[in-house]
């Protein structure tokens, strides 16, 4: 099953579109403040993350961008009513985003689009492994860094981890 976030200033439009995905078989979590969400990609890995543009806080590219820097394999869609030429752009080339579906959306348009970009991640997964294979069996990547890779990309929030001077795991930042 699929994991998916849903990030939208409006909370009617996320509960809307998670009855919708649920429905349809996908694990969804819904933010209505960015920075939440952001602090939730610290822990928990998405295979998708779907952003309204305009939101308080950070727009939907300032957004995507960070999120991208936390999770880079994760796909990532823009939905909105706001389409403006120049955001578009910086959607595509700052937070590399695999579509722009426009709001209202069509169930049907918006469920295969989604189809499609969880595909297209696959191939993008499945390609990068054997890449790897291949790198470790000419001797150019080592066995732990193949493992260190699907750890960073699966289990997100044991690679966030803050230590003190020493090296020690700091358990509670309050504490310090």
């Amino acid at each position: 099953m699929s994991r998916l976030m849903l990030v939208d200033d409006e909370e009617n439009i996320v509960r809307a579109l998670r009855r919708v995905l649920v429905a349809h078989g996908y694990e969804v979590e819904y933010f209505t403040e960015p920075v939440a969400a952001l602090a939730r990609a610290d822990a928990t890995p998405f295979d998708m993350v779907i952003s309204d543009y305009r939101m308080p806080q950070l727009d939907g590219v300032q957004f995507l961008t960070a999120f991208a820097g936390k999770q880079p394999d994760a796909s990532r869609l823009i939905l909105s009513a706001y389409t403006d030429l120049t955001a578009l752009l910086g959607a595509i080339n700052e937070a590399h985003i695999y579509r722009f579906v426009s709001k209202p959306w069509n169930e049907a348009e918006l469920l295969a689009v989604i189809a499609q970009a969880l595909e297209h991640r696959a191939l993008l997964l499945e390609n990068q492994r054997l890449a790897d294979k291949v790198r470790e069996q000419q001797g150019v990547i080592s066995h732990q860094e193949m493992e260190l890779k699907r750890m960073q990309r699966d289990h997100p929030a044991l690679m966030n981890v803050k230590r003190d001077a020493s090296g020690a795991v700091i358990l509670d930042e309050d504490d310090g």
